[in-house]
């Protein structure tokens, strides 16, 4: 057979495109899911005027005060929103923990300051979610949800 023969060419576009699938089929996660939600973030240290990660409020000068929802686990890592709630409005929403590794870092810098903007924007947990950062958007409505609850609205 020559070189050129359609049939090679078919052979040998096949072989590559099987390989190609065998490959990609074959890739793992860079992080293991299982992995980033049991390592997730150390929880800072409350300062003064803070409340502790785990919840609760911290009266704050002004009348305003920080509230940190529970934390919602998610496939990749937990998610943790604090609110800061001054004159029964929400001032600044912040995700304090969120997933961690691999890709998760690039779509939670992506996905959490838009997050925050829409949870002050909304003022409720009706907020829309990132495309590309579905499960850390879910996580951030369920923890925005519990902040908003221990808030008292």
């Amino acid at each position: 057979m020559r070189k050129s023969h359609p049939v090679r060419r078919a052979v040998l576009a096949g072989a590559a495109t099987v390989s190609g699938i065998v490959l990609l089929l074959s890739l793992k996660p860079a992080a293991d899911p299982a992995a980033a939600s049991a390592a997730g973030t150390a929880p800072r240290a409350p300062s003064a005027g803070q409340e502790s990660p785990q919840g609760g409020s911290g009266a704050l000068p002004g009348g305003t005060t920080t509230v940190t929802g529970d934390a919602a686990p998610t496939q990749y890592g937990d998610v943790q929103v604090r609110l800061t709630v001054s004159g029964g409005k929400v001032v600044k929403a912040e995700a304090v923990r969120a997933p961690k590794g691999g890709l998760s870092d690039q779509k939670t810098a992506m996905a959490v300051p838009r997050l925050n903007q829409e949870a002050v924007a909304a003022q409720s947990a009706d907020i829309d979610a990132v495309s590309g950062a579905t499960y850390t958007s879910g996580g951030y409505r369920t923890s925005l949800q519990s902040a908003l609850d221990q808030a008292g609205g």
